[in-house]
């Protein structure tokens, strides 16, 4: 169902966000420890160092934080890269990012002995801005310009390069292969809210610049050839947007690893509501990645209580059927 009117993509919109708060509010009441909505207005109010208290403020209000974030980032960035690359299934992944972040924290959890998230968070930035930067280098690389097929081969050569490397790593250093699969699996689990507000300036300034070049994506959308008759700086454009890309899914990935499909599956129902104006997309996006990640999240707590499932494992349970369906009407067509 797609709203055509301007009026009716903001009540779209607007319905979107209060469903957003709504999740929040169930990811932060429901949970292996018994809490209630009244003690979770009470954990404001009249906070009192009780389990109950304590639970809410430092481990579910940043958990449903980081889960709204990292959501509404990977959404977004699904949205440039599909549209930058002229493919449906284009991800995060497709820049090699979620590789080169894995590929960079076990690096250093087994050369350098570095096991503390905080650490990890920035590290796996680090290791995302490289292999992005490597996916552009190579792109740009030849007498042709940089092409949406040369974007994807590249992302695909890098990242392959990269999960080889891993996976290397790994089966050489058993020792460190526990501590970093539950990251490599994706989780919000046990992020603290400090780790969020380390790489939050980067996510808004990647939410922001997305807004302001969503009128441009709509031109870009439309191809090359009819883009570049039109006057858009072609180069800039990709360029800007492969920033970006390296701010809002290098940032998700630092915070909570890499986690898959919400790039994937998010734009095209974002688009079912608003159509194809970015302008709208964007937000949209922003807001149903929010709204999966948290639903996928509150799902892991209970499908082996009282462990967790990691909530990449769960995106991906969502997220693959849905891939397949868009593989296979590609094929199709």
């Amino acid at each position: 169902m797609i709203f055509k009117s301007n009026f009716s993509k903001m009540i779209a919109l607007i319905v979107g966000m209060l469903l957003l708060l709504l999740c929040m509010g169930i990811s932060i009441v429901y949970g292996y420890a018994d809490t209630s909505i009244q003690a979770t207005y009470q954990s404001f109010t009249q906070f009192n160092n009780s389990n109950e208290h304590i639970i809410i403020q430092n481990v579910r209000i940043p958990r449903a934080l980081i889960a709204t974030c990292v959501g509404a980032s990977l959404a977004i960035t699904g949205v440039l890269m599909q549209t930058l690359t002229k493919n449906p299934l284009a991800s995060p992944g497709i820049l090699g990012i979620n590789a080169g972040a894995g590929f960079a924290v076990v690096f250093a959890m087994i050369f350098f002995h570095i096991s503390s998230l905080q650490s990890f968070a920035w590290i796996a930035f680090l290791g995302a801005t490289i292999a992005a930067l490597a996916v552009y280098g190579i792109s740009s690389s030849g007498r042709d310009a940089i092409t949406p097929v040369k974007i994807t081969l590249a992302g695909a050569a890098i990242s392959a390069l990269f999960a080889s490397f891993t996976q290397g790593l790994l089966a050489t250093n058993e020792a460190e292969l526990d501590q970093v699969l539950f990251w490599l699996a994706g989780s919000v689990q046990g992020r603290e809210l400090e780790i969020l507000l380390a790489v939050l300036p980067y996510l808004v300034v990647g939410w922001i610049a997305a807004l302001l070049i969503s009128s441009k994506m709509n031109i870009l959308a439309l191809g090359d050839d009819v883009a570049k008759g039109l006057g858009l700086p072609l180069g800039f454009m990709k360029v800007a947007v492969g920033l970006i890309v390296i701010l809002l899914a290098g940032g998700s990935v630092a915070i909570a690893g890499p986690i898959g499909f919400i790039g994937i599956v998010v734009p095209h129902f974002a688009r079912k509501f608003v159509g194809t104006d970015h302008r709208w997309v964007i937000p949209m996006a922003a807001v149903l990645g929010g709204i999966l990640l948290l639903l996928a999240d509150v799902t892991a707590r209970y499908i082996i209580m009282p462990q967790e499932v990691p909530v990449g494992v769960m995106t991906a349970i969502i997220g693959t059927p849905f891939f397949i369906y868009l593989a296979r009407k590609g094929g199709k067509k």
